[in-house]
């Protein structure tokens, strides 16, 4: 007994351990995306741009926003009305398999009320999505697959304009776990894009959106490239 007893303490030490490990990674591991260092009116710095579907690309700019943390955000203020264009502005330093993800976003005005997270992003037509719509007061997550967008999961979800609100992703292999306003919303599973891959911010046709405290923290398990 006493040897099990023995065994179950080192046991419960090196999980105590793990976890501390784990969760130190994660701290020192967060990237935060600092608006405040980047020029008024040019487009973000670290970001490449890209667009699924036909039109006009986005137009992503740093804009003056005294509501935002460092009173400045990323803006798509493209009017270009075009069915099924999604404007996306893809973070090109890291590119994990594995992670968690937060941004805070602010739709102003457009037709669709969208704005999302793009994840493992291969191109411009294969990637995750997570979108937000206030016209729909719904949250939900897509695969992207040949510029095809295939709805996995989705929930009703207090979605408005003119508001500033936090959508968050966790990637673990093939499940997905979505927050809004740091409240659990669902988790689905699909294994579509199992590969690492680019995280970006996404949008849709004519929206004027503002994202702001982009947060990408690639989890222990991942390779970030």
């Amino acid at each position: 007994m006493r040897g099990r007893a023995i065994l179950l303490g080192t046991m419960s030490a090196a999980m105590l351990t793990a976890c501390a490990v784990a969760s130190a990674f994660a701290v020192d591991a967060r990237v935060s995306v600092d608006l405040g260092e980047h020029r008024i009116g040019a487009p973000p710095e670290d970001f490449e741009f890209a667009i699924t579907g036909h039109g006009q690309p986005g137009q992503w700019t740093v804009v003056r926003d005294a509501t935002t943390t460092d009173g400045v955000a990323i803006e798509q203020s493209s009017l270009d009305p075009t069915e099924h264009r999604f404007p996306l502005a893809i973070y090109a330093p890291l590119s994990p398999k594995d992670f968690e993800v937060s941004v805070r976003f602010k739709i102003l005005k457009g037709a669709m009320e969208t704005a999302g997270i793009a994840a493992r992003f291969v191109d411009a037509d294969n990637y995750y999505v997570v979108s937000a719509s206030a016209l729909e007061e719904r949250v939900d997550l897509f695969r992207v697959v040949n510029g095809k967008m295939e709805r996995i999961w989705g929930t009703d979800a207090d979605v408005t304009r003119y508001h500033w609100h936090q959508l968050g992703l966790v990637a673990e292999h093939d499940q997905f776990t979505v927050f809004l306003d740091n409240a659990w919303l669902f988790t689905a599973q699909d294994r579509t894009f199992l590969a690492d891959g680019r995280i970006g911010l996404w949008t849709e046709e004519d929206n004027v959106t503002r994202f702001d405290r982009l947060e990408i923290t690639p989890l222990p398990w991942s390779e970030a490239h």
